[in-house]
């Protein structure tokens, strides 16, 4: 499916140039800058940044600061338009594509255990799963999305995305789909952001290991990190527990539309995450995700040694020419106002957008939900990048 929003902004978490000019600047491919103290936690500026909930752009939203000078929690909106009752902090909510940088620990973990290597390719581990015309691609360059990898074409259009919410694509078909279309460029010399290059990820992850890609996640990640109350809910088309209400802006007279304020949503919380598997299905909450940011920043979900690929952006262009690269394996970089880097990662479901983001020394996390309205175009950013200056403003 099209991903407007990433296009335009790169990460809600990054401070893209065309956005913010003021206050903050575009990544700029690999080259260090030098990490500057975090400023105390303000309070206020995160407290204003989700103020106002429900409104037209949101239901709900929960956030988490934290590091070494201060820490915030703040919780907004409702869980849902029909009772209207308040939101509550801990909520499951669809990670979007966060799941990716579970998918890249995983593959890095494999690459520290020997049973796979960076440079090897697709078509060694995978034979038969590309076209045979298609040039090797190398496990690395799935990984920072240089592969050259095309996505299946599938209609974008949100009444079309609405009719077919729960359809279920397996994995296998999915990628099918998209290799039908030629390779987009020579593997290793461009970088696009594409779902298809962590589906394939994660189909190593079960060639690899013999389980399933969710068993992998679960017992290597989500459990001994104490994510609780983290899962992936496979072809289920529910989220366990509680969890706020996802909608959808719709035009008036939408199938199943209800009244909003002057505008008119869908309830889109029940659906199938099966076409974004191991690129986007994981279900969440913000303490979990800081558990887990923690966790990897630190080393302890993926070896040192394997690590500086989730810090390193490749030294290549955007595809189609817009600028510099910006994703890493798995991540982003970030660079802050007052000098300050990070890296992060955003995720957008219908109803949900998520992200999270922190300094390399853990200085400071952030990690958020909001329940958009728009979750998957650019609009739905200028909340979610609101809360991600407030998290490291002075």
């Amino acid at each position: 499916m099209k991903r407007t929003y990433v296009a335009g902004l790169v990460l809600a978490l990054s401070v893209a140039a065309t956005a913010q000019a003021a206050t903050a600047h575009a990544l700029t491919g690999t080259h260090a800058v030098a990490q500057v103290e975090v400023p105390p936690v303000n309070a206020a500026a995160l407290a204003k940044s989700i103020e106002g909930l429900p409104a037209a752009d949101a239901t709900a939203a929960d956030v988490r600061v934290s590091g070494s000078t201060g820490s915030w929690q703040g919780v907004s909106g409702v869980t849902d338009l029909r009772t209207k009752r308040p939101a509550e902090a801990g909520a499951r909510f669809r990670a979007g594509s966060v799941t990716k940088v579970f998918t890249v620990s995983v593959v890095l973990q494999l690459v520290a255990e020997g049973k796979l290597s960076l440079d090897g390719t697709v078509q060694e581990y995978l034979p038969g799963l590309l076209p045979a015309d298609y040039p090797a691609v190398k496990v690395g360059q799935l990984l920072n999305h240089t592969s050259g990898l095309p996505a299946p074409k599938v209609s974008d259009d949100f009444a079309d995305i609405y009719a077919t919410r729960f359809q279920k694509w397996t994995p296998e078909a999915y990628v099918a789909k998209a290799v039908e279309n030629p390779i987009e460029f020579t593997p290793g010399t461009q970088q696009h952001y594409l779902n298809t290059n962590t589906f394939v990820a994660g189909l190593l992850i079960e060639k690899v290991t013999g389980r399933s890609y969710e068993h992998e996640v679960t017992t290597r990640i989500l459990r001994p990190v104490g994510m609780t109350d983290s899962y992936l809910p496979g072809t289920s088309v529910r989220i366990r527990g509680r969890h706020n209400q996802g909608y959808q802006a719709v035009p008036q007279g939408f199938p199943d539309a209800i009244k909003y304020g002057e505008d008119y949503v869908v309830n889109m919380t029940e659906s199938s995450v099966t076409s974004t598997w191991a690129s986007g299905d994981l279900i969440s909450t913000t303490a979990d995700l800081e558990k887990f940011v923690k966790a990897l920043f630190s080393g302890r979900v993926v070896p040192a040694a394997q690590l500086e690929p989730m810090f390193t952006v490749p030294p290549v262009k955007a595809y189609g020419g817009k600028g510099d690269a910006v994703y890493t394996s798995g991540l982003a970089r970030m660079e802050l106002p007052g000098g300050l880097v990070g890296y992060g990662k955003t995720g957008a479901r219908w109803g949900s957008a998520a992200g999270i983001g922190a300094t390399r020394d853990l200085s400071r996390t952030v990690v958020y939900s909001v329940n958009s309205t728009d979750a998957k175009s650019s609009g739905q950013n200028q909340r979610a990048l609101a809360i991600a200056l407030a998290a490291f403003a002075k």
